[in-house]
């Protein structure tokens, strides 16, 4: 609405013209008191303000938009009032009761203050026009042509002052539209006044001729205005009919064409004659909040609606239809409705069978100086709503079948099917200096977390992912689920370095800590981008090439990877290992290397780490990034724990027997803790190989020790067992040294890119020696892999580290060349020698 229509604007001007018209109002008084005699006729002067009252109290309306435009019997006592009265005291009755009438529906909340004074001085301006244009003509004998003349000029006057300034005040506050609605009722307005201002002379003349002429005009009179009342009944009947018929094929057509809640508000509005209609239906499942409201002075919708919150609510929760006015509905409404400055709302259920989903409230009836909501407007408005319902759950029904086809049911974002679509429209259309970018993520560690807490963390774990992805992604991305973990954008960009950018900001906005109950866990994912034209020139093949580069992006230390072919021979390479590694178990393909450790304090070698190596026919060495996780995804990874551990514990066994006690460790998967039948496993080949429990070490990462659930459980077992237990990694995880006193672990084992960057890095010298700091608090040992310098083993040492192992002292070996390393130290007097490698 435009600035010169704002309320308090408007308001102001009503109470300036108010003040202008009480001026004129005053001085037309003071010219018209001495003309005529000082006293009435007192007896006729209560009369006639008697009738004034009468006239007044039971009028005839005539609604136009805001402003309530009153059509009374008030000219019938006017002229006689004119006859029998001086000027000054046709003034003086005619405002008496206008004056305490505007104060009383200002006081009973039946008007606005502004507006009750604005009336009551115009009628009071009017008046005092009136009674000096009468003076001024003459006013003779009742049976005089002459004074039905003058008498009438005045009543014209009255009539032609009182719409002047309402016309003027209206152009002001609500402009041109409003002003052509009053002009289209103030002709019916001044026939009205016109036939009561006969009917007055009428009147005049009975009682000129006798006194008893009263009683039958009286009767008369009663007659008319109820045969009038019963008609406007009928009248408004027939009309409330025609509009529920049209009401009903509106919002029957409007379903079909997708502007049901348009047509159903708009129609609401004007049938109830009401300031605002608004439709509401909460939020359901994956179907946002309607809140939509048509306002008089507006051809839209928009989002907000007068009516207070706790209204809708109560009936959305009673199911109960709620009429609240100034005087009518709950006490603690009333108070809203009065903070609010509304008048009046009628809210009624929207239902489906007997669940109500929703309401229909209308507000501020239009010419509420009047009336206000009541029974009448009650029954309408559940008779509508009834329609609305079904008219409206029949539309969120076709609309809930349509989201079903093309969204995700867990995160309510787009399905596989649908960003397939947007992929094709995408491009279909070629925009110079852009492409067409699609980026795949895929979360990790999503099976490990379904086993070890269950899949309603999971199903948290992936709506979350999906949010962040919503929210980090641009405004214009496309962002859809196409499988379980998996999480597709689609988007145009400038070239390809914008899309690692952009892929590289939104995978950091994952990797924030996620709360699943009392859990903290870290979300990573890896990133593949395929980009049109380059990649592909369909949906399917962009999608499979994106596939393909997420793979490849699980083993690169950004975690994002753009498509190129040379992925493709990489991608068939790891599908056919998944074949090959079920032969390599029982070819002897497979192998285990042992990487020496070393004590600090005393250079001696105390232990060894087994490693999975895997010697392939035909691509030669395999490195265990590429099998391990083919073992994982193809059940064999329990088969491969156990030929590792079994391989470890019989060198063990056969470097003991040649005089050397040594310790092993062996790497684990967070998906071994969820098989149960792992303790008893580890039990049996401890017992084979007649090794005890505590020199057998089993390395985990931080969340296979923190996953909960059937991990907590194995490790208790294995820690029962007399199994050591360390952190893997240390530091790469959930990277909290809070977490230290909530491990099960005896032993930490520091990422090698903290130790070798501890000589040049202050800030990794400053990790390191915290966590050994924290770690001896605890009582735990420290184990820092990747030393491969003098400067590095010497830093260890002097900040307490326990065990090293790394290149510094060998790679890891095959069994024979183990064997060989064993005895070249030995015959060194059992110290190890400071050796790079062998």
């Amino acid at each position: 609405m435009a600035s010169r229509h704002d309320a308090s604007w408007s308001r102001w001007m009503v109470w300036a013209l108010t003040s202008f018209l009480s001026l004129v109002a005053a001085l037309l008084a003071v010219a018209i008191w001495p003309l005529g005699p000082a006293q009435p006729n007192w007896t006729v002067f209560a009369l006639l303000l008697l009738f004034h009252a009468v006239a007044q109290a039971f009028p005839l309306q005539l609604e136009v938009r805001r402003q309530g435009i009153l059509v009374s019997a008030g000219e019938i006592p006017f002229i006689l009032a004119l006859f029998y009265l001086p000027p000054f005291w046709v003034f003086a009755a005619r405002a008496t009761v206008v004056v305490l009438m505007g104060g009383y529906r200002w006081i009973s909340r039946k008007s606005q203050l502004h507006k009750a004074a604005f009336n009551a001085a115009n009628t009071c301006a009017a008046v005092a026009a009136a009674a000096l244009a009468a003076h001024a003509l003459g006013i003779g004998a009742a049976s005089d042509p002459a004074t039905w003349l003058s008498l009438l000029a005045a009543v014209v006057v009255f009539l032609l002052v009182t719409a002047l300034f309402l016309i003027v005040i209206i152009s002001i506050t609500q402009g041109q539209r409003s002003l052509d609605e009053l002009y289209a009722s103030m002709g019916s307005s001044l026939v009205i006044g016109g036939v009561n201002a006969i009917i007055g002379i009428l009147i005049l003349l009975a009682i000129n001729t006798t006194s008893w002429a009263l009683a039958p005009l009286a009767v008369l009179l009663y007659l008319f205005f109820a045969a009038y009342r019963a008609y406007s009944n009928l009248v408004r009947q027939r009309q409330a009919l025609a509009d529920l018929n049209d009401f009903t094929q509106s919002v029957a057509q409007a379903v079909q064409s997708n502007r049901l809640v348009d047509i159903m508000t708009h129609q609401l509005r004007e049938m109830l004659k009401a300031e605002a209609a608004t439709v509401w239906v909460p939020k359901d499942k994956r179907f946002p909040e309607l809140l939509l409201t048509a306002y008089m002075d507006t051809e839209g919708l928009l989002d907000t609606t007068p009516v207070p919150e706790a209204i809708r609510h109560t009936v959305l929760t009673s199911g109960k239809t709620l009429l609240v006015t100034a005087k009518t509905g709950p006490p603690e409404f009333r108070g809203l409705l009065r903070a609010a400055k509304i008048k009046g709302v009628l809210a009624v259920p929207l239902r489906s069978g007997k669940v109500t989903f929703g309401c229909l409230v209308v507000a501020n009836r239009m010419g509420a100086d009047l009336a206000q909501f009541g029974p009448d407007e009650q029954s309408l408005l559940e008779t509508l709503a009834a329609h609305a319902g079904v008219a409206v759950e029949n539309s969120r029904l076709v609309e809930r079948l349509r989201f079903d086809a093309y969204h995700d049911t867990l995160t309510e974002l787009p399905n596989r099917r649908r960003t397939m679509a947007v992929l094709e429209e995408s491009i279909a259309i070629t925009v110079p200096g852009e492409i067409v970018a699609v980026m795949l993520f895929d979360v990790d560690g999503m099976r490990e977390i379904n086993d070890s807490i269950g899949h309603a963390s999971g199903d948290k774990l992936i709506v979350e992912v999906g949010r962040r992805l919503k929210d980090a992604a641009p405004p214009a991305a496309h962002v859809g689920r196409i499988d379980g973990d998996e999480f597709a954008i689609v988007l145009r960009l400038p070239d390809p370095n914008a899309a690692i950018r952009l892929a590289g900001d939104i995978r950091e906005a994952l990797r924030q800590p996620c709360m699943l109950g009392s859990l903290n866990v870290d979300i990573d994912s890896a990133v593949g981008i395929a980009v049109h034209p380059e990649s592909g020139g369909d949906a399917d093949s962009l999608l499979q090439r994106a596939d393909v580069a997420t793979q490849t992006a699980k083993n690169v230390s950004s975690g994002v990877q753009v498509y190129n072919a040379g992925l493709e021979s990489s991608s068939v390479r790891r599908l056919g290992l998944a074949t090959d590694l079920r032969r390599a178990f029982d070819s002897g393909e497979l192998h285990v290397h042992y990487q020496p450790k070393i004590s600090l304090g005393t250079r001696e070698l105390v232990g060894v780490e087994c490693l999975a190596r895997w010697r392939h026919p035909t691509h030669g060495d395999v490195p265990p990034d590429d099998f391990v996780p083919v073992a994982e995804h193809t059940g064999q990874l329990g088969r491969l724990t156990e030929f590792v551990l079994r391989d470890g514990l019989q060198r063990l066994r056969e470097w003991e027997d040649q005089g050397f006690v040594l310790t092993t460790a062996v790497n684990l998967s967070p998906r071994t803790l969820v098989d149960s039948d792992f303790p008893t496993m580890v039990g049996r080949l401890l017992n084979e190989y007649s090794i005890p429990a505590n020199r057998l070490t089993f390395e985990i990462t931080e969340d296979g020790m923190v996953g909960g659930g059937k991990n907590t459980d194995t490790l208790r077992r294995l820690r029962e067992l007399g199994v050591r237990l360390a952190v893997d990694d240390f530091g790469k995880g959930y990277s909290s040294l809070s977490y230290l006193r909530q491990l099960p672990a005896q032993e930490i084992k520091i990422d090698r890119s903290f130790v070798q960057g501890m000589a040049t890095d202050e800030g990794d010298h400053a990790i390191v020696r915290a966590i050994v700091d924290l770690a001896r608090h605890f009582r735990m040992k420290v184990v820092a892999e990747g030393v491969e310098s003098e400067m590095t083993l010497s830093l260890l040492s002097d900040i307490g580290c326990d065990i090293a192992q790394g290149f510094y002292f060998s790679r890891p070996l095959s069994a024979d060349r183990f064997a060989t390393w064993i005895a070249a130290q030995d015959g060194n007097g059992s110290k190890t020698p400071r050796l790079r490698a062998v």
